[in-house]
């Protein structure tokens, strides 16, 4: 019965259905949640050093589509070749952004997971003139940023994008990323951290302390955001 039910799951029908209903919940969840800038003018800061690396945590990743708001700003989105990652890469694509299919892992497992050809694909895109966005943890260690932007920045040349999004309607799950649910009728918060731009010629110890710079900002990010709300995180994480 387990077989059957994952091998349903694994059909494309189920699988554009599952996507096409995502993608308008979030849009239902995007157009009534009062979402407020943090700093006011963040786009007015970032487009003029776009194409850039957008990075955000893991699990806190279902409102990110949303930050493209414009026909200009053309988007790739890291995925994970995992069967749930059919799900979230055809939601992307009805939500208007391009899908990268890998993983960010830059551990044992790189190359089984084809995590070098995607990191190839992030780079020619960027080359492209499209944003690239991808979650900057380490796989199932959550809030623990890994090297792989930090690497893909050093390649590419263009500069991290640091944010956190949050809605003030959400259900958290009790799995290794917390994943947050965001909920319609609420009020959001987009918060963009400091831009990181990581030299062509950073060293291991250079690249370690950018690292930890990026962790730190975006849970700095991930907390204003929570409290620009009125819902600190800590109160959420259920």
């Amino acid at each position: 019965m387990k077989h059957l039910f994952r091998n349903v799951l694994r059909g494309s029908w189920v699988q554009r259905a599952v996507g096409f209903l995502a993608a308008e919940f979030l849009r239902l969840v995007w157009l009534t949640n009062r979402f407020s800038f943090d700093p006011p003018n963040v786009y007015d800061i970032v487009e003029p050093q776009m194409p850039a690396i957008f990075a955000f945590w893991h699990g806190q990743h279902f409102m990110t589509p949303f930050i493209k708001t414009k026909p200009t700003h053309r988007a790739k989105v890291l995925i994970s070749r995992h069967r749930d990652g059919e799900f979230n890469a055809l939601a992307a694509e009805r939500l208007g952004i391009g899908t990268i299919r890998g993983s960010g892992d830059h551990g044992a497992a790189f190359h089984r997971k084809g995590g070098v050809g995607a990191f190839k694909e992030m780079v020619r895109a960027l080359d492209e003139n499209y944003n690239v966005a991808l979650t900057a943890d380490v796989p199932k260690r959550s809030r623990i940023a890994g090297l792989g932007i930090i690497m893909l920045a050093r390649e590419s040349g263009r500069p991290i994008m640091p944010f956190a999004m949050a809605t003030s309607r959400f259900m958290r799950l009790k799995n290794w990323d917390r994943t947050t649910i965001n909920l319609p009728f609420g009020r959001g918060a987009l918060v963009g951290g400091d831009i990181i731009m990581v030299p062509p010629d950073a060293g291991a110890e250079t690249m370690e302390e950018l690292r930890a710079q990026l962790e730190a900002t975006l849970n700095d990010a991930t907390r204003r955001a929570y409290a620009q709300i009125g819902r600190p995180e800590e109160a959420g994480h259920g």
